[in-house]
C-alpha cells in the first residue's frame, strides 16, 4: 500500500489546514533530511515558498496541521497560539476502560531526569513546581479487541501545551496510549526503537508502529469568523478501532 501524502483539507487566502500523515515531520529536523516533512512538501507541491508552520505536530502524530501562507498570517497565528485563543482537540486510542465519561487532569509536568528508573532523557512526569499542565478528556467509546483486549477511544483537549502533555497525563490516569514507546506499557521500547532494535514481541505489544494520537479538530477565530475544522481519524487508528467490538 502506498503511504499517504499530505492532503489539504481547507484552503483560505491566509492559511491551509492540512491532514498530516503519521511519520512525517512538520519541518526538516536537524540531521533528518532523510525523512519526509510537511513544510517542504507543500512548498514544492503548491509552489508557495512563504508557507510557514505556526505550530508543530510530533512526527508520529497524524491529523490537522495549520500552515500560514504569508508573514502577516504567521504573526497572527503566533499571537493566537501565545494567547491560547486556538484550541486543538486530539483523538487517541488507549489500553483499558476508564470508569468515567469525562475527566480533567490538572498536574504540573517537568523532565524526570535520567536515573536507574528512567533511561529516556525527554520523559516528562508530574513534578511539584513543574510547568502547569491541564488536559480535558472525554470518553467517546469502549470496545474490546479480540487480540489486544480492552481499548477506549478518547478525545483530549490540552488547555496548556506542554511537551508530551496528553501522553504523560494518560499515564497518570493508568490509561497508556496504544503504540506509545515512552509512556506506554512497553518500558524499553523507546530506546530499542531509537537503535533499530525493537523485538517482535515489543512490536506486538505496541500494536501500532507509532503512538495512536491524531489531531482531530482545530477551532479559532479569523477575521471576524469562527473557524472549525475536523480531520477524520487516520486509517491505521481507524482500522484498529473497527477490529474491536
Amino acid at each position: 500500500m502506498t503511504p499517504p501524502l499530505p492532503r489539504i483539507v481547507l484552503e483560505h487566502p491566509d492559511f491551509y489546514v492540512v491532514s498530516k500523515p503519521p511519520m512525517w515531520l512538520t519541518h526538516r529536523g536537524r540531521g533528518r533530511a532523510d525523512l519526509p516533512n510537511l513544510l517542504d512538501y507543500l512548498k514544492w507541491e503548491r509552489g508557495e515558498p512563504n508557507l510557514a508552520a505556526p505550530h508543530r505536530l510530533d512526527r508520529e502524530t497524524s491529523g490537522a496541521h495549520l500552515l500560514s501562507r504569508d508573514a502577516g498570517a504567521a504573526r497572527d497565528f503566533f499571537t493566537l497560539f501565545r494567547e491560547r485563543r486556538l484550541s486543538k482537540t486530539y483523538l487517541t486510542l488507549v489500553h483499558g476502560h476508564p470508569a468515567w465519561d469525562a475527566q480533567e487532569v490538572d498536574a504540573p509536568l517537568d523532565f524526570l531526569g535520567l536515573s536507574e528508573h528512567n533511561d529516556v532523557l525527554i520523559r516528562q512526569g508530574v513534578m511539584p513546581g513543574g510547568k502547569a499542565a491541564l488536559t480535558r478528556f472525554e470518553l467517546l467509546g469502549r470496545r474490546t479487541h479480540p487480540q489486544h483486549g480492552p481499548l477506549s477511544l478518547l478525545a483530549a483537549l490540552p488547555v496548556s501545551g506542554r511537551l508530551h502533555q496528553i501522553r504523560a497525563h494518560l499515564s497518570l490516569l493508568g490509561l497508556p496510549m496504544v503504540g506509545d514507546k515512552i509512556y506506554g506499557r512497553e518500558p524499553g521500547a523507546f530506546v530499542a526503537f531509537m537503535t533499530d532494535a525493537l523485538s517482535d514481541e515489543q512490536r506486538s505489544r505496541l500494536i501500532l508502529t507509532r503512538q495512536a494520537l491524531h489531531a482531530w479538530r482545530l477551532e479559532f477565530g479569523w477575521v471576524g469568523a469562527a473557524v472549525k475544522v475536523e480531520v477524520p481519524m487516520s486509517a491505521d487508528m481507524a482500522a484498529l478501532w473497527e477490529e474491536a467490538q
